[in-house]
């Protein structure tokens, strides 16, 4: 008996291979890309001799995230399934079955498919392995990375896989209420009737988005942070209530004018989206949801890989010294530096600031100064404008873009107290050289002249730690730096990690290393992002797929008795048409709608950091996305064509 039992649940399984494909494909595609996660985790190349904390946690991270959707793509789908199937269940039902068979059979049907899901994915993943090696060890810029095989990513997948349809098999059977039979017989005929919308629902849908909306353009940095926090629950109940009331009152709108609606197509098309949209709704919802996250995840991500690439120009400077007052190491430090340097033939530039810390009459606090000969060489080295400054006359050097467009409307009489130097500060540096880390807040650089006259220093101010000279190296080739310096940018972040930065002699960073730690790690979540945002493109068009599926046999016969009626072929296309693009494409516009409004804080958050251009990053994804939306929309469209005739 449970050798036949077995075989009726294959047999239904393989009977029923339409609706479960695309479920199928989403399973396999996520199994898929938890194994080359895993074996990324695990490579002995990766884990021992180039590590990249952020990138790997964020590897975890999105594995994490891969399994919690898993779990409600998978519940959500198989409660579809048993929805779809209720007919069948009331046949068996009336042919004797009991619940408790019933049951086991659903769990069989739910086993075969996950275990099948996790051997096919598997079996790509690790044949597809090489392909995504070749591509992190270009990331990373690793020698080699060559295949490897390990049981623990083939455990880990197959556990962690097995234990979520386990869970969600005995979870669906669960959603098998104890009906009327006849209730069940029905099947998805149940809800022939157009359902009623509420106005009220429609209005919050409408107010709630257009609030998010009205948010979004009005955000700055100030509120950017408590915004980004409040505004997507909002725009996720708007969201909802748009597809279950907001859609349904345009249509009915739209259906009392005449003019409009009453021509052939769209009364026919028309007189089925009342009820498809209602009984979709919740599809509709999480559909939409699922790309709007798959727009923001490839759109954040590809912004921050954009931002390595105009790294230089926020940080101008190859590698920087500070050497702080009494630094024992400053001459040995140097020398090291330049021979590495040198070794590798890198031409470069090294150009020597000393500080000079007084006080201002003006706020009784500590300036930093700096002469303007010296600036100016730095300039030269720099490629930027240098400056003349006249007796008696100084320039604030600003330590970013924002604090130069404050700095530079200031005009300020001080007194630098310790030499009784009187000069006026006027505008500020146009380009920032240096961060508030490594200058401070509060700098300016004075006539040379000026500078000369500045015997006394400030007395006791933060004598440990204070700035005495700073050597900045020009390297033309800056990207290659990021061998140089090893041993003194583990110090800094030792020192960092411990936050004992205040007791450490000098201060040093290298901007190449830096770069190549950023462009890696961004690069390495941008492809991992992708990967699972495929997984997440796939589970939206499936949950399309399945319920266009559940309803062919009705949809057959509509069809069939439209062809009798003398509806030709070519028309029957149209209405097709009619009929699924707006379960394709409404859930895709509505995504792109909301991720543009929310693209919008991504462009607030990179002003003053980064010259980056949001709508050029929207355009590529949503670019790319709509043309593998429209490839996905003629597939189903062929093949659901092909089942009707």
């Amino acid at each position: 008996m449970s050798v036949s039992f077995r075989q009726f649940a294959y047999r239904n399984v393989v009977r029923n291979h339409r609706i479960y494909a695309a479920f199928f494909l989403a399973s396999v595609s996520s199994v898929m890309v938890f194994f080359i996660y895993s074996m990324l985790m695990y490579h002995p190349k990766v884990e021992n001799e180039f590590m990249i904390d952020i990138a790997f946690r964020g590897m975890y991270f999105a594995q994490i995230i891969l399994v919690l959707f898993m779990l409600f793509f998978l519940f959500y789908s198989m409660r579809a399934f048993l929805e779809a199937r209720s007919k069948e269940f009331g046949v068996l039902m009336q042919l004797g079955m009991e619940k408790q068979q019933l049951n086991k059979l659903v769990t069989l049907e739910t086993m075969l498919i996950g275990f099948a899901s996790i051997i096919v994915g598997i079996l790509f993943g690790f044949a597809f392995s090489k392909f995504f090696f070749m591509v992190i060890r270009e990331i990373l810029q690793i020698s080699a990375l060559p295949i490897y095989f390990s049981w623990k990513p083939f455990m880990l997948t197959i556990l962690t896989f097995a234990t979520l349809f386990i869970v969600v098999s005995h979870l669906s059977v669960l959603t098998i209420k104890d009906q009327e039979l006849i209730y069940l017989l029905r099947g998805t005929d149940k809800n022939i009737q157009p359902q009623p919308y509420s106005k009220m629902g429609a209005i919050t849908g409408f107010l709630l988005l257009g609030l998010t909306y009205y948010i979004m353009l009005n955000v700055d940095k100030s509120n950017l942070l408590f915004l980004a926090l409040v505004v997507p629950p909002i725009m996720m109940i708007g969201t909802y209530f748009f597809f279950s009331d907001a859609v349904l009152f345009i249509i009915d709108l739209l259906r009392k004018s005449k003019k409009i609606y009453w021509r052939k197509y769209r009364l026919l098309a028309w007189s089925e989206y009342a009820k498809m949209l209602k009984a979709n709704s919740r599809m509709f919802f999480i559909s939409s949801i699922v790309s709007t996250l798959s727009f923001l995840a490839i759109g954040t991500l590809s912004s921050m890989s954009a931002f390595t690439h105009q790294y230089h120009q926020i940080n101008p400077i190859s590698m920087i010294y500070i050497s702080k007052l009494d630094n024992p190491y400053e001459y040995q430090h140097l020398m090291s530096l330049e021979d590495e340097l040198n070794d590798r033939n890198l031409d470069y530039q090294l150009s020597m600031i000393e500080v000079k810390p007084q006080t201002s009459s003006k706020t009784g606090k500590a300036i930093q100064v700096v002469s303007e000969e010296q600036f100016n060489q730095l300039a030269k080295a720099l490629d930027e404008p240098t400056i003349d400054l006249k007796r008696g006359h100084a320039m604030f050097i600003p330590y970013s873009d924002e604090a130069y467009k404050t700095l530079n409307t200031l005009d300020i009489k001080t007194t630098l107290v310790e030499n009784d130097v009187n000069i006026r500060i006027q505008g500020a540096y146009p380009v920032s050289f240096f961060s508030k880390d490594q200058l401070g807040v509060n700098a300016i650089v004075v006539e040379s002249n000026d500078y000369a006259r500045l015997y006394n220093l400030k007395e006791g101010y933060h004598t440990g730690s204070r700035i005495d000279k700073i050597f900045a190296f020009t390297v033309k080739d800056w990207t290659a730096t990021q061998y140089v310096g090893h041993a003194l940018d583990n110090i800094m972040t030792e020192a960092s990690l411990t936050n004992s930065q205040g007791t450490t002699p000098f201060y040093y960073k290298n901007n190449g290393i830096d770069y190549e730690i950023l462009r890696s790690t961004f690069a390495l979540i941008l492809f991992i992002g992708i990967l699972a945002s495929a997984v997440f493109f796939l589970a939206a068009g499936s949950f399309i797929y399945f319920k266009l599926y559940a309803n062919l046999d009705r949809d057959k016969v509509q069809y069939t008795t439209l062809r009798r009626m003398g509806v030709t072929d070519r028309e029957i296309r149209k209405l097709v048409n009619r009929q699924l693009i707006p379960q394709f494409f409404l859930p895709w516009g509505v995504a792109v709608v909301n991720s543009s409004f929310a693209f919008i804080g991504l462009q607030v958050f990179w002003e003053g950091i980064a010259d980056l251009s949001i709508a050029k990053t929207l355009i590529m994804v949503v670019g790319i996305m709509t043309g593998l939306q429209l490839l996905y929309f003629y597939l189903i469209r062929w093949r659901y064509l092909a089942h009707l005739k």
